[in-house]
């Protein structure tokens, strides 16, 4: 009996990897079928007594391969930018920008996964398709090492291309963004793909990379 138990444990687990595999192409498909997005997002975050802490508001575009745009503009401005090679945070307020390759930008900013075309990075996660809300389509991204600052990443697509998405760290911190007038980037705004420095600003380059 104990033998037949262990069989059927190892059969579960094969089976359970094979849907995570299946989940994690599809949601690679959706993900290249977008091509290049852009949207006005709003963001909510709760805490782990699912209180508010932050609301904002802002634009957000990507495209493939490797790029994205990500600029909050309520209540304090920040812009993060992906250009295919690096990733640019930059911070007005500080008057700091942070350079780094865009291999290390998933877990600097998670939200770099859905430009990320790279399959070693995916293998670093696992993903399963979750219970679809009102028709959407949405998949639970989980990071196969525990010393990361996200536990979790959801991404929800309606029939326009991604809907929402939400990211829940370490701290219980749940952010949650939903995405509104969505269109493709235009051949005028692929210049939010590329990172222009102010000038009176401190640059912290952590590129790996020679330049």
């Amino acid at each position: 009996m104990t033998k037949s138990v262990g069989v059927i444990s190892m059969v579960a687990l094969l089976l359970s990897a094979n849907v995570m595999a299946d989940d994690s192409q599809a949601l690679r498909s959706k993900l290249e079928q977008l091509d290049s997005l852009k949207a006005n997002f709003t963001q909510e975050v709760t805490d782990i007594n699912d209180k508010v802490i932050q609301s904002g508001s802002g634009i957000f575009a990507l495209a493939y391969p490797n790029k994205f745009f990500w600029h909050l503009t309520e209540p304090d401005e920040s812009l993060i930018v992906a250009d295919g090679s690096d990733l640019w945070i930059y911070n007005p307020f500080a008057e700091e920008v942070t350079v780094m390759d865009f291999a290390d930008a998933v877990e600097a900013s998670p939200i770099a996964l859905l430009v990320h075309r790279d399959e070693s990075t995916w293998q670093q996660y696992h993903v399963s398709q979750v219970q679809p809300e009102s028709g959407k389509a949405c998949y639970l991204i989980k990071p196969k090492s525990l010393d990361t600052s996200v536990v979790t990443v959801t991404v929800c697509f309606n029939d326009s291309g991604i809907s929402d998405f939400s990211l829940l760290d370490q701290q219980g911190n749940h952010s949650q963004f939903a995405l509104s007038e969505q269109t493709n980037v235009s051949t005028e705004e692929k210049g939010l793909f590329e990172f222009v420095i102010p000038t009176d600003v401190d640059i912290d380059d952590q590129r790996q990379s020679e330049r």
